[in-house]
C-alpha cells in the first residue's frame, strides 16, 4: 500500500486540540481522547483500539514510551503499524484481511508516561 497516494484521514479530526475526556478502554489501564473517539465512532473501528492496546505488553513495544501507530487501509484491506518515531523502523506490524476502514491512512500516538497510558490524534498532541 502506497501511503503518498492515499488520502489522509485525520484531516477530518485536525478540529480536535487537546482533550476534555478521556475513555477507559476494557483492557485496564488504558484510556484515549476524544478525538480517537471520534474516529472510531465515525470509522465503526473500536476494534482498532483493541489492537493497539492488545500489543502493549510485549516487550519491544512496551519499551517505547512514545509510539506512532497508523491504520493504511486500500481495497477492503489494512495494515496497522507501530514505530517509535517517524523515522524509525516498524517495530510491530498487523495486516487486516477484510475491513470496512476507509481508504486512506489515520495516524495516532500513544503515550505512556508511567502514569497514564493514552491513545490520541496528532492534533492533540
Amino acid at each position: 500500500m502506497d501511503q503518498a497516494i492515499l488520502k489522509d484521514l485525520n484531516n477530518e479530526f485536525s478540529g480536535f486540540i487537546g482533550t476534555e475526556h478521556y475513555y477507559k478502554h476494557w483492557l485496564p489501564g488504558f484510556f484515549f481522547t476524544d478525538g480517537v473517539k471520534s474516529a472510531v465512532d465515525k470509522f465503526s473501528s473500536y476494534w482498532l483500539l483493541d489492537v493497539i492496546f492488545s500489543y502493549q505488553p510485549q516487550s519491544r513495544v512496551a519499551g517505547e514510551k512514545f509510539q506512532i501507530w497508523t491504520i493504511t487501509s486500500e481495497d477492503k484491506k489494512a495494515v496497522v503499524e507501530m514505530r517509535a518515531d517517524i523515522d524509525r523502523p516498524v517495530i510491530t506490524r498487523q495486516e487486516i484481511p477484510h475491513t470496512t476502514f476507509p481508504e486512506g491512512v489515520l495516524k495516532m500516538f500513544f503515550i505512556d508516561d508511567g502514569s497514564y497510558k493514552v491513545l490520541l490524534l496528532p492534533s492533540e498532541y
